[in-house]
C-alpha cells in the first residue's frame, strides 16, 4: 500500500486493502514475452515430436500465449485520468491476475513434458552412428523447479491473488497447482494421456474460476474504496 493511500473511510471503517500501484509498462513488456515464448515453443513441439506424445502440452502453451493477449487488453484499460471508473483503475491488477494464473501456470504445467519431448526429438538432433542413448533421469525434473519460485511469489505476497483471497485459500490454491502439475507430468511419462488431459483440465478450470473471482472482487474493492475514501486535499 502506498504511504499516501488512506486506510479509513469517511464512515470510520477500514477501507479495502488494494494491491500496490504497479507500472503498466513493465507488465506490457511481460505480455510480449508471454505471447511469443509459449507460441514459439508450441510450434517447435509440433515440428519436433510425435503427436501421441503431446498430451495436452501444445494446448497449454497456446492457452498461455492467448491469455497474454487478454491480459494485455486489461492492462491497456488502466486509467487514472478524469472519468476513470473502478474498472479502469483496476486494469493493471486484473491483467496481472490473468498473466499470473492463465499465462504463467499453464506454461509451467507444459514445461516438464515439453523438455522431455524436445530432449528426445530425433528431428531436432539426429543421432550419430553408433551413439548410445543416455537417459536423462532426474535431470528431466529441473524445468519443474520453476514452480517453487512461482509459489514463493504468490505466497510471499507479491502476487495479485494475495489480495483477493484469504491466506489459507491462497496456500490451498498454490499447493493444488503444484500437485496437479506434478501429477500431470507423471501421467505424461506413463503415457496415460487421458489422465494428463483430465488433470490439466481441472487445473485450467480452477485458474479460470480464480481469475474471474479476482477480477470481479478487485472491481468491487475499488468501487468501495472510491465511495468511502476521504477527499484528497487540494494542492
Amino acid at each position: 500500500m502506498s504511504k499516501d493511500r488512506p486506510t479509513s473511510g469517511t464512515d470510520g471503517r477500514l477501507l479495502p486493502l488494494l494491491p500496490p500501484e504497479r507500472d503498466a509498462r513493465v507488465w506490457a513488456r511481460l505480455v510480449r514475452v508471454m505471447f511469443y515464448t509459449p507460441g514459439f515453443l508450441a510450434l517447435l513441439l509440433l515440428k519436433a515430436g510425435e503427436p501421441t506424445g503431446f498430451g495436452i502440452t501444445v494446448e497449454l502453451l497456446m492457452l498461455s500465449s492467448a491469455s497474454a493477449v487478454v491480459g494485455g487488453l486489461f492492462i491497456a484499460s488502466q486509467s487514472e485520468t478524469r472519468g476513470a471508473d473502478s474498472s479502469s483503475r483496476t486494469g493493471v491488477w486484473s491483467g496481472a491476475l490473468v498473466l499470473e494464473l492463465l499465462a504463467a501456470v499453464p506454461f509451467l504445467c507444459a514445461l516438464p513434458a515439453l523438455f522431455h519431448e524436445l530432449a528426445n526429438s530425433t528431428l531436432l538432433h539426429a543421432r550419430a552412428v553408433g551413439a548410445v542413448d543416455t537417459a536423462l533421469g532426474a535431470s528431466e525434473l529441473m524445468p519443474m523447479l520453476a514452480i517453487l519460485p512461482f509459489m514463493l511469489y504468490q505466497l510471499a505476497g507479491y502476487g495479485t491473488l494475495h489480495f483477493v483471497v484469504s491466506r489459507p485459500l491462497n496456500w490451498a490454491i498454490n499447493i493444488a497447482i503444484f500437485a496437479l502439475i506434478v501429477a500431470g507430468y507423471i501421467a505424461n511419462r506413463q503415457e496415460a494421456f487421458h489422465v494428463e488431459r483430465a488433470l490439466a483440465g481441472v487445473l485450467v478450470v480452477a485458474m479460470v474460476i480464480a481469475v474471474l473471482h479476482g477480477i470481479l472482487k478487485l472491481r468491487r474493492m475499488q468501487a468501495d474504496f472510491d465511495l468511502r475514501a476521504p477527499a484528497k486535499p487540494e494542492k
